[in-house]
């Protein structure tokens, strides 16, 4: 991992917030700071089928303009003592040349602005956001619009039962990155999981041999003590006291927004796992979900 906090800057998605967070975690970390300028209008305005005199006018009058707010957020950045450069990127999609950028510092993390997408948006698969969340390698820092607190609250999402992960390496980085951001922070590690009573009641009567009737009660106990034992046993490792260690019934992306909100949440850091081709191309990731409905910044962790 790198010594640089790479930040996406985009002219309407509060640019001034994005390039502080970053320089604030630059600054927490020790990095240096790179901004990057991320709009692909600039290309269409001076596309060869397109250019005239006035288009032309209008995609420099722009391309000035940015020039300006990158010399402006480069030098509120300078001025928390952190090194800084710029860059302005026109290509498209927006996506590969933020992941291509990313390849090349290998940075600590990729600080962006999120906002909330319309369900047409999230239909046709062509944002940004859910694009980093399926191809970034590195630790991707959705910026919302929200004041963090003097110490900040950190929600770190598991699944310690996860059936592709079963070596449990991805909640271990989701845990190691929130007990980084809360020593610097002097915040505090919430542990949160879920299980789906209905799901995996289902899929224990999938293995029945011939009909029979349930023992419901006594298999919904089975599995919430197993989900909490393997809970228990990675709060332990990372000696997360019991009092921040919550585990209820019921679908991630249903609890989660409500239980970063009761609890005062700052930073919510969640996982995403690499999958087939398919797949990748289906909003099924939980990540993608709840991206909406956080109220606050979110964390997305890749498996080291």
């Amino acid at each position: 991992m790198g010594d640089t906090v790479l930040a996406v800057i985009e002219m309407d998605n509060f640019p001034e917030e994005v390039a502080q967070r970053a320089a604030w975690l630059a600054q927490l970390y020790g990095c240096d700071l790179h901004l990057m300028l991320s709009d692909p209008t600039i290309a269409i305005l001076r596309d060869r089928f397109l250019v005239s005199n006035e288009t032309k006018r209008i995609a420099d009058s722009v391309h000035g303009a940015q020039d300006e707010t990158m010399r402006e957020l480069a030098q509120s950045a300078s001025d928390r003592g952190v090194t800084v450069a710029t860059s302005i990127s026109h290509d498209r999609p927006a996506a590969d040349a933020i992941v291509e950028k990313a390849r090349n510092f290998d940075p600590r993390f990729v600080v962006k602005g999120t906002q909330y997408h319309s369900p047409a948006e999230r239909a046709i698969l062509t944002f940004t956001d859910w694009e980093l969340i399926r191809d970034l390698d590195c630790p991707l820092w959705l910026v919302k619009e929200h004041a963090w607190r003097e110490k900040p609250v950190i929600v770190a999402a598991v699944d310690p039962t996860h059936r592709d992960d079963e070596h449990a390496s991805l909640d271990q980085r989701i845990v190691d990155l929130g007990k980084s951001v809360a020593a610097h922070v002097d915040g505090r590690l919430v542990l949160f999981h879920t299980y789906q009573r209905l799901v995996e009641i289902g899929s224990y009567a999938m293995l029945s041999f011939k009909p029979q009737k349930l023992p419901i009660d006594e298999l919904d106990k089975k599995m919430r003590e197993e989900h909490r034992q393997k809970l228990d046993a990675l709060a332990a490792n990372n000696d997360i006291p019991a009092r921040d260690v919550h585990q209820l019934p019921g679908r991630t992306h249903e609890i989660l927004p409500t239980f970063a909100r009761t609890q005062g949440a700052d930073l919510v850091i969640m996982g995403a796992l690499s999958r087939g081709k398919r797949k990748r191309r289906m909003l099924g990731n939980t990540a993608e979900r709840v991206l909406d409905h956080l109220h606050c910044d979110i964390l997305i962790a890749r498996p080291d």
